[in-house]
């Protein structure tokens, strides 16, 4: 079911601080022609309030299968009234949906700012703030958030779960999650306009009972990071990536935000999609 409350003022109140932003299925797993509840989240440690799902903030909405890309962005609400938006599939295997938002604006304070900055490993944006004399100034910032779900249909999988879907900043994985076992090696890649970004931090999130845990990567020269994943569960990767701004808007810096969110079962997923 979905929910039907006002959430534009959350949306705005909200979405632009430091907080994380994904898509949260109501199931990672779900048979053919089952249908899944997607929602978006935001707040911190990997628990979040519910975020208006529609237009309004949207910019992309695609899914990715082994029958090629879909656009799904004419089909959100027009408004900000519901958190979720349903979907059914019709042919088993890896399913991938995409969204990317419009940007958004946020000032903040010097001292917020540059924690902001220390938490998400971008030293080389403190670096540049203080070479100019700007470290004790507010932070104007503009902000994209670019996110992806993982979802695993008839119980199979396919090379979709790898698929590059173009975004500005985006996660893409290298193995595939729902294949691995607990111990195993999750591979990402990290792209920035479709280049590896090099030295972008990555976290890694699981919320194991009442205990939060967070894995922290930092990309090669390849954009490349790998992260030993102990257990099964939901888990969410995380990146950020901040340049000035060049258009002379009144903003001083471009933030993307990337993510990705993938169950891994317990003893991983056993059969191909043919």
């Amino acid at each position: 079911m979905k929910t039907w409350i006002s959430f534009a003022a959350l949306w705005l109140a909200t979405a632009a601080q430091a907080h994380e932003f994904w898509m949260q299925p109501d199931r990672f797993s779900l048979p053919v022609r089952g249908e899944v509840e997607l929602a978006l989240r935001v707040g911190e440690n990997f628990t979040g309030d519910p975020v208006g799902f529609g237009r309004p903030m949207a910019e992309s909405l695609r899914w990715f299968s082994q029958s090629g890309e879909v656009a799904l962005t004419a089909q959100l609400p027009d408004n900000l009234n519901q958190d979720s938006v349903a979907l059914a599939f019709e042919r088993p295997g890896a399913q991938l949906v995409v969204l990317d938002t419009r940007p958004f604006t946020i000032t903040l304070s010097a001292d917020t700012f540059n924690a902001y900055l220390r938490e998400e490993g971008l030293e080389r944006v403190m670096a540049q703030r203080q070479a100019a004399g700007q470290d004790a100034q507010p932070g104007r910032e503009r902000y994209r958030r670019h996110v992806k779900t993982l979802l695993s249909v008839g119980g199979q999988s396919d090379a979709s779960f790898g698929v590059r879907a173009g975004q500005t900043l985006e996660i893409v994985p290298l193995t595939d999650p729902q294949r691995l076992q607990p111990g195993g090696a999750l591979a990402l890649q990290v792209l920035f306009k479709g280049q590896p970004l090099q030295g972008a931090l990555v976290k890694v999130w699981n919320q194991r009972g009442a205990q939060l845990n967070v894995l922290r990567t930092r990309t090669d020269a390849a954009g490349r990071s790998t992260t030993t994943l102990p257990w099964s569960g939901v888990w969410m990767a995380s990146v950020v990536h901040m340049v000035p701004t060049t258009d002379n808007q009144g903003w001083d810096w471009d933030s993307h935000w990337g993510n990705l969110t993938f169950n891994m079962p317990e003893r991983g997923l056993m059969r191909k999609a043919p």
